[in-house]
């Protein structure tokens, strides 16, 4: 008797077919992609012999954030969840700016600060939005391999792939040199914390600050240059030793010398990818910095008092000048456009990709809302003005603040597994463009990473202000990746299309002018 297979069955196993030679077509071409970003010989981005990765084995990173491997909660067949997706792109997004917002909404005023949260994470968004759709609009059979950067180079030529790395480079070494200032500031007071409490010396620092067991500091009132471990010792302990070792274990002076002896090595390793596995560190440093500042506020209270357009000792009127610095911290606080492409093709329904990059900028805007505004709002005026307020509010913590030494130790060690990973990724964009090797050598590797560490150590040193470096930086890399190149790419497109309309002109052109008055004003103000 002849074999009966149903229809509805053949039909079945056609779909299960077709959807393991997509799938497997999707293996191939992730690894033609990443391939290209590592040489032969290293193989941190590279799959093994025997098995071939599933297309959700890859690591995202992003300048001041984490390094982020999109390996859970799949279907089965690679894909992710809406859910999973919107928390790679927050967990990818926040990073270390979070530190600085309590002092650009100081510097822009109360009110206008939220304003400009708001109204940054609406623009900043729009432009990734138009990173995500500029891929689709070339019209080529295959470009599902494709990042912003060979977009830039489709539409602009040699100009658009030289001018993507010179961009990447200013975002990544901008990131390293804030994470060397941050690790020298952490270390710093971590080891002065745990030096005061193994010798049981008290000390209080020769700043201005407020009394009790939730004490905030104003460092910034003791001089006009970067708080450094001045302090008087007021109980037991050999004095000869303590002044020996705030002889030696110095902010700027010395610290940020300590650290080359751990990072530069790491920095050398051809495959840092045993670092990628840490990745967890960052969202657990971001959830316990939003619950260290909950804690704080119930201590404190509210202490708001609303100035619109005049300062006094206390209080700080609720719009100024200063608001560019604002929106320079904010330009790299939300960019993820260099990745985003990356982040947005293993989610599962395509479709919802517009939507889920919405919720999951909704929900960074939100954390930099809540942390920014707790911290400004709950800051003690009287009796310490509003001024006081530092780039990295943790510094308005004494270093003997248990939660605070806590929250130091998170960053610390996150920043320490993330470092190496932002200088493995530096050295494949700069070293594979002139040498077609990304690791050449020993030698061009360690004159590229003694480059940038000197950069990290010379800014610890002589300008320790991560606020200053993240809206340089910011402003900067932005102004390409996030203004300009998306807004242009888009009025090509359209222009060759014929679909090119005046008001879509008029409002990128506007969107570009935006970002260079952003990047002019950082210099300016």
């Amino acid at each position: 008797r002849p074999f009966h297979v149903e229809p509805t069955n053949i039909v079945s196993v056609n779909d299960d077919m077709q959807r393991v030679t997509d799938e497997a077509s999707a293996m191939n071409k992730r690894i033609h992609y990443y391939s290209r970003l590592t040489s032969p010989a290293d193989r941190a981005l590279i799959a093994p012999d025997h098995v071939l990765p599933a297309p959700d084995e890859i690591y995202v990173y992003s300048p001041l954030g984490t390094a982020f491997k999109v390996d859970s909660c799949t279907d089965g067949y690679g894909k992710n969840s809406s859910l999973v997706t919107i928390f790679m792109i927050w967990n990818t997004m926040m990073g270390t700016s979070i530190l600085s917002i309590p002092w650009g909404i100081k510097q822009a005023g109360f009110t206008s600060g939220i304003i400009l949260i708001l109204l940054m994470g609406i623009l900043t968004l729009y432009c990734c939005y138009r990173v995500v759709k500029s891929r689709q609009m070339i019209p080529l059979t295959d470009t599902s391999n494709w990042e912003f950067p060979d977009v830039c180079k489709y539409y602009f030529g040699s100009f658009g792939q030289w001018s993507s790395l010179l961009f990447s480079m200013v975002s990544l070494v901008g990131a390293m040199v804030v994470y060397w200032v941050l690790m020298s500031n952490f270390l710093f007071n971590t080891g002065k914390f745990i030096y005061n409490f193994v010798h049981d010396i008290n000390v209080t620092d020769i700043v201005p600050g407020t009394n009790g067991s939730n004490k905030v500091i104003c460092p910034s009132a003791a001089s006009d240059y970067p708080p450094q471990n001045r302090s008087v010792m007021f109980s037991s302990g050999n004095r000869t030793g303590f002044e020996l070792f705030e002889e030696w274990w110095d902010k700027s002076r010395t610290v940020p010398f300590y650290l080359i002896a751990v990072l530069l090595p790491l920095l050398n390793l051809k495959s840092p990818s045993f670092f990628a596995k840490f990745n967890v560190l960052g969202t657990v440093s971001v959830v316990y910095l939003v619950f260290l500042v909950t804690v704080k506020a119930a201590h404190l209270g509210i202490h708001l008092e609303f100035n619109w357009f005049t300062e006094n000792e206390f209080f700080v009127p609720e719009f100024r000048i200063l608001f560019p610095q604002l929106t320079g911290v904010l330009t790299l606080a939300f960019f993820i456009h260099n990745c985003v492409i990356t982040l947005l093709q293993n989610n599962k329904n395509q479709e919802n990709n517009v939507r889920d990059l919405s919720i999951a900028y909704f929900l960074v805007g939100l954390t930099y809302l809540y942390v920014g505004v707790i911290i400004f709002a709950s800051f003690p005026s009287p009796p310490l003005s509003k001024e006081c307020i530092e780039q990295n509010f943790l510094d308005n913590f004494p270093s003997d603040d248990v939660m605070s030494f806590v929250a130091r130790i998170f960053l610390l060690f996150q920043m320490m597994t993330v470092y190496p990973l932002l200088g493995y990724l530096a050295r494949v964009q700069l070293l594979r463009q002139f040498f077609g090797n990304a690791y050449p050598s020993l030698f061009h590797v360690l004159i590229l990473n003694l480059a940038i560490v000197g950069a990290g150590v010379a800014m610890a040193r002589f300008y320790p202000n991560i606020g200053g470096i993240i809206r340089y930086s910011g402003a900067t890399c932005g102004l390409a990746f996030v203004f300009v190149y998306p807004s242009l790419i888009y009025m090509i497109s359209l222009h060759r299309a014929g679909q090119l309309t005046w008001p879509a002109l008029i409002i990128h052109i506007f969107i570009i002018l935006l970002g260079l008055a952003n990047l002019i004003a950082q210099f300016l103000l």
